[in-house]
């Protein structure tokens, strides 16, 4: 027999809410597909005609007949996204395979991207760092590079020391994997497995923590990109 009822359905009701709230939070920090594989439903671009769907990927061409003069940018439209995580594939070709994953930035009204961006490159110091696009503060715009982790102090000071590994892209259009980790000022980028660089950011007035994620086309000479299995998971609080 129960001689305390009340004290029971209380204790029920009490652990069905904390199951609730445990569930809700454990769905909200789980990878999720932001791209259907088939449209550009939620995404969206200040010039269109450079973006479709090919194969299951976003695709994204520049041609002789549609020449890319100034970068472009194809925006995811969920909002803002501050402490993160997204796994991607992307492949490219022509152009030096130049292209990136722009994240925590601000589009300005002219489609131009400004802030984080996680680079690719057929090469190098690029592939695999984190660019600040459009930039504003001193130094150069690529922050941290390939195979180094950067800090950079509230005054713009950096300093950097060598990973144990570099990045290196896959030939002939291959497939190639990006995983991105963006936890308050610290950023870690990892490429086809590769923890290629990592940058802790304090300089006042630029480390920003919040912002668009976005995918971009490079201008200049003819080129294709493409990118497929988005997910993203975004944090609800930082360790």
């Amino acid at each position: 027999m129960n001689r305390f009822p009340g004290l029971l359905s209380t204790a029920i009701i009490l652990s069905s809410a904390l199951f609730c709230l445990n569930s809700s939070a454990s769905a909200a920090d789980e990878f999720v597909p932001i791209f259907d594989g088939k449209t550009l439903n939620g995404w969206k671009a200040h010039r269109p005609e450079y973006w479709r769907v090919e194969d299951g990927a976003i695709t994204a061409e520049s041609t002789p007949d549609l020449p890319c003069t100034a970068n472009q940018f194809l925006v995811w439209q969920g909002g803002d996204v501050a402490d993160f995580e997204i796994r991607l594939q992307f492949r490219v070709r022509g152009n030096g395979c130049n292209s990136g994953v722009q994240f925590r930035s601000k589009i300005r009204d002219d489609g131009l991207a400004v802030g984080y961006q996680a680079d690719i490159y057929q090469s190098g110091p690029y592939l695999g760092g984190v660019c600040d696009e459009i930039h504003t503060r001193n130094g150069p715009e690529l922050l941290t590079a390939n195979g180094f982790r950067t800090v950079i102090d509230e005054n713009g000071q950096r300093e950097a020391e060598p990973l144990s590994q570099k990045a290196v892209m896959k030939p002939d259009f291959e497939w190639n994997d990006y995983h991105i980790i963006a936890r308050g000022q610290h950023m870690i980028l990892e490429i086809n497995g590769v923890r290629c660089s990592e940058l802790i950011d304090r300089e006042t007035e630029h480390a920003d923590l919040t912002g668009i994620l976005g995918l971009q086309l490079r201008s200049g000479m003819p080129m294709k990109v493409q990118f497929r299995n988005i997910l993203l998971r975004q944090i609800s609080e930082s360790p």
